[in-house]
């Protein structure tokens, strides 16, 4: 009997100092799918072999707007994760959700960790830095759009496959080109809304929203200015294009990207984030060029806008929790994993120090086109295209997906979706403004 209470007692001593020191348990929710899934699995993986007193644990929650909308209704149930990452689009929604989030600064000031946001690359860090200079998210996933092009579909059309269209008109020559040679798709576009709206703007130094497109004073009375001639005028080309069956739409976000691996769509434009799945799935020769521009455009080309996502950190945490994340992040911040990353997915290496380590290591030599993203994102900028942060964006980037696709099928013409764009939009935004004015 004593031998079994001995025994008894030892085995407690040994649950409790196993529970005393197990790590503690960092929540991450994210929204990255396929080969990027992959990655962040990687990423969690790597951290938590590196130590042993956190552990991060990664969980795919649905798309970005999805994992958005669960992480606001954790938190009011008290259950939200430590860190979500949200789609650029959401920034303006999360800096007004006051009291669900604790800056990324202050996170990692409090953690006494490494932290310098101006080792991050300007227009990345400038984007989800608040007025006050303090820094409210972590940039992780950071992309922006470039163009995609097959060279063994141009080769067989009689394009020159080492020379990508670098104008509009040469992309609609190139796509009439591939059409007559029998290709079903010569062309297909991702993310429309944030492709040749959003994006299209800043690359043509042309306004998308008032007040700075929200990112100057008074950000929050922003409204959408993109029923300009220009905006009608390239629309009007992409209908045109349809009609002639020389651009095929092919559904919202990402979907066209599937089209464009498997080699049916010849050209595309989209996040560079896809570069992960194009080199490890596409069984053709492609390459990677900015985007095009119309060049009787003064100021084009510009810079392009930022893409991908940032990591909130979730308040009602506690300090040993908040700790973790700061050892995290600092990890995610070093310029070997952030180098590692952007040359293993197509995301912008985040950091100055992490692009000149990927360039000096012969990466970009080697892999023609994948400086692309990042020198489209380090020209200087201009109040058009610094950016873009409004409020109630998520359901806006819907309203242009609904309005484009009526002109795709031949529905309602440019203008008229484009005003419907700005009317409908601004009518978001007017509410968003109310909701959020005196804050």
């Amino acid at each position: 009997m004593q031998f079994k209470r001995i025994a008894l007692a030892a085995a407690l001593a040994a649950t409790t100092a196993g529970a005393a020191n197990a790590a503690t348990e960092i929540q991450w929710w994210h929204s990255m799918t396929a080969v990027n899934n992959e990655w962040v699995n990687d990423l969690a993986k790597q951290f938590n072999e590196s130590q042993s007193e956190y552990k991060i644990v990664p969980t795919f929650k649905g798309a970005y707007d999805e994992s958005m909308t669960a992480a606001i209704a954790a938190f009011r149930s008290g259950n939200a994760p430590h860190i979500l990452q949200v789609f650029e689009v959401g920034t303006a929604t999360m800096m007004a959700s006051k009291g669900a989030t604790v800056p990324v600064g202050k996170v990692m000031s409090d953690a006494g960790a490494k932290f310098d946001p101006s080792a991050y690359i300007p227009a990345v860090a400038g984007y989800y830095t608040a007025p006050n200079g303090q820094m409210l998210s972590f940039p992780f996933n950071s992309s922006t759009t470039v163009f995609y092009y097959n060279k063994d579909a141009f080769k067989k059309a009689g394009l020159d496959p080492e020379k990508a269209p670098k104008t509009w008109p040469e992309v609609f020559a190139a796509a009439k080109k591939l059409k007559e040679s029998g290709h079903s798709c010569p062309m297909t576009l991702g993310w429309q809304g944030w492709t040749q709206l959003e994006s299209f703007s800043a690359w043509h130094n042309v306004e998308f929203a008032t007040h700075q497109n929200g990112l100057g004073q008074d950000g929050h009375k922003a409204r959408l200015k993109i029923n300009s001639p220009l905006h009608v005028k390239h629309i009007d080309n992409l209908a045109q294009a349809a009609k002639n069956g020389e651009f095929v739409y092919k559904g919202r976000g990402s979907t066209a990207q599937a089209s464009f691996v498997a080699g049916e769509c010849a050209m595309i434009q989209t996040s560079s984030g896809f570069y992960g799945d194009v080199s490890k799935n596409a069984k053709f020769a492609y390459g990677l060029a900015p985007l095009p521009y119309y060049d009787d455009v003064s100021g084009a080309p510009q810079n392009t806008v930022i893409g991908g996502a940032s990591l909130w950190v979730m308040s009602g945490k506690k300090p040993e929790e908040y700790k973790g994340v700061a050892k995290f992040f600092e990890f995610l911040s070093q310029p070997e994993i952030q180098a590692a990353s952007h040359q293993r997915t197509g995301y912008l290496p985040v950091t100055m120090e992490a692009f000149k380590m990927t360039e000096d290591s012969g990466f970009y030599k080697k892999n023609p086109g994948t400086d692309v993203a990042v020198n489209q994102m380090v020209r200087k900028v201009t109040d058009n295209s610094r950016g873009i942060r409004l409020g109630n964006y998520v359901q806006i980037r819907t309203i242009e997906d609904e309005e484009l696709e009526q002109v795709w099928a031949g529905k309602k013409t440019s203008q008229e979706a484009l005003d419907s764009i700005v009317k409908r939009g601004n009518e978001l935004l007017a509410r968003f403004e109310r909701a959020n004015a005196g804050k």
